[in-house]
């Protein structure tokens, strides 16, 4: 098993440095091959994903989490969009980040080059394996998948499309390699491969990039859990605020930009919370409620422990506050760091609330369900860093490169 990824690995650190200065016009070529073999070999993938579902429903997998894993021909043709955006998108590698000239003539520029090898290890969603794809192959760089086990057929029908798409371009099939295994061991093994990766990603759940974090001796970037927030102002409209609520909410629960909490003003809670309530019965969404929320509107009693989970499902808890500082102080104590927003109309309190929250994503008046690389204009993304050094908030081309320094001298020496 291990020989095995030892091969790929090795492969793909030959391919990185192929595509390390290969130019963007073959690139794009590439990324237009996997598009149309995405198309060619639609009905195989959907086959494969059939598999994993009905897999996945056997081990009772709830749906908001089979929703993610689910494709069909709406999401294979986003999956395609997605290439021809990435396609579309100017290539960072080469770009002149900085220069100067100094007084003796040495010339310093500082451009962006491709990180080498990738490894992405993500659950579920088998759409990441386009996203992160393109997103690797635009920028230079090779890139390993590890996807979960509940997407193994998935995968290995897109990652089949994507290889015959390679072998018809400019860039060697091996520079992308998916881990087949589903030994858990395996993802062990990668993680500590600094002779060969470069850079590590772990994508989704709290338990996986925490263990990915606490475990890598390659490098990490950091993508967090989503416990994202939503405060109601006692200035909100309500009849709007309702439906940005429910589009955090419902739209899709079990991806990590849903909203898990929303705090709401005490001022508004009376006339907000009964119409929040029949919305949500009407969409089966489990209210867990403060002691306050408790008295306005029948609801389960929310505990500590539900203030710090990420949901991932039609659920949701709600809390009361005194003001738009209580509002703070609690997102600051239980955020992810993901994305939180506030819908009101004052603008004094929206600057507040941007100023005061460290999150990589903060909105006023907007569903979090915009937090992402394909909305936020990036394409696709490889994941929603909620880090603070080198990326942060969603991850797309550039911010899959690093930079190197080009000086230019006429026989210069130090004095």
């Amino acid at each position: 098993m291990f020989e095995e990824i030892s091969k790929k690995l090795s492969e793909l650190k030959k391919s990185a440095q192929v595509l390390s200065s290969m130019p963007s016009k073959y690139k794009d070529e590439a990324l237009k091959l996997i598009a149309k073999k995405l198309d060619e070999y639609r009905e195989d993938i959907l086959l494969a994903n059939a598999k994993d579902v009905e897999n996945a429903r056997q081990n009772g997998i709830k749906e908001s989490l089979i929703d993610r894993l689910k494709l069909n021909d709406k999401r294979i043709d986003e999956m395609i969009q997605a290439c021809e955006t990435v396609v579309n998108l100017k290539d960072p590698v080469g770009e002149v980040v900085d220069s100067f000239v100094r007084e003796d003539g040495l010339k310093i520029y500082k451009i962006r080059v491709p990180i080498g090898v990738i490894a992405i290890i993500y659950e579920s969603r088998p759409n990441v394996t386009i996203e992160t794809t393109t997103l690797a192959l635009k920028s230079g760089n090779a890139i390993l998948l590890k996807g979960g086990s509940d997407a193994l057929n998935s995968n290995k029908a897109i990652v089949h499309a994507i290889k015959e798409a390679l072998s018809l371009s400019t860039i060697p099939p091996s520079a992308v390699e998916l881990v087949e295994t589903t030994d858990r061991s395996v993802v062990d093994y990668i993680i500590k491969q600094n002779d060969f990766i470069d850079l590590v990603v772990p994508r989704g759940g709290k338990g996986l990039i925490d263990y990915v974090v606490k475990n890598a001796t390659v490098p990490v970037l950091e993508t967090g859990a989503g416990v994202c927030h939503i405060f109601v102002d006692e200035s909100a409209d309500i009849q709007k605020s309702l439906m940005v609520v429910d589009n955090a909410k419902t739209q899709r629960p079990g991806t990590c930009n849903a909203v898990e909490t929303l705090l709401v003003h005490k001022n508004i809670a009376n006339s907000f919370l009964p119409e929040l309530k029949k919305l949500f019965d009407s969409k089966h969404v489990e209210i867990r409620g403060c002691e306050k929320t408790q008295k306005i509107i029948e609801c389960i009693p929310a505990t500590e422990e539900d203030w710090a989970t990420e949901y991932l499902d039609y659920i949701i808890s709600v809390k009361i506050v005194e003001s738009i500082d209580e509002a703070i102080e609690h997102i600051r104590k239980y955020s992810t760091k993901h994305s939180e927003s506030i819908l009101t109309e004052n603008y004094s309190n929206s600057m507040k609330f941007i100023n005061s929250i460290d999150s990589a994503a903060v909105y006023v008046n907007a569903s979090t369900r915009f937090t992402d690389g394909g909305q936020f204009g990036m394409g696709a993304e490889i994941g929603i860093s909620t880090q603070k050094l080198h990326a942060r908030g969603p991850v797309g081309l550039r911010e899959l490169t690093s930079t190197k320094f080009i000086v230019f001298g006429d026989y210069h020496v130090r004095a």
